[in-house]
């Protein structure tokens, strides 16, 4: 195994674990789904899923977490800008 296949490898077991440890600090009510920290977590998470799936042919599983990625995307603008309004609010 060389050094690339290597990286990819620990890139795949690194979004693992960062996926895995959102979702323990989100079920122990540590973190709020729809807070910044969860929604980045599970995007660099995807991401790296994304790096190691598509690596290794598991193109399911890579467009999944395509998917995965773009939504958490679309939750950090939505959450920046409800509170970029409620800002705009309260003087």
């Amino acid at each position: 195994m060389g050094a690339p296949q290597i990286a990819i490898e620990v890139i795949g077991w690194i979004a693992a674990a960062i996926i895995l440890a959102s979702y323990v600090m989100l079920s122990l009510g540590r973190i709020e789904a729809r807070g910044y920290l969860y929604q980045w977590m599970n995007v660099i998470g995807a991401s790296g899923f994304v790096l190691n799936s598509g690596y290794n042919g598991a193109l399911p599983s890579a467009g999944l977490n395509v998917v995965w990625a773009a939504m958490g995307v679309f939750t950090l603008f939505s959450v920046w800008r409800a509170r970029q309004a409620a800002r705009a609010i309260i003087p």
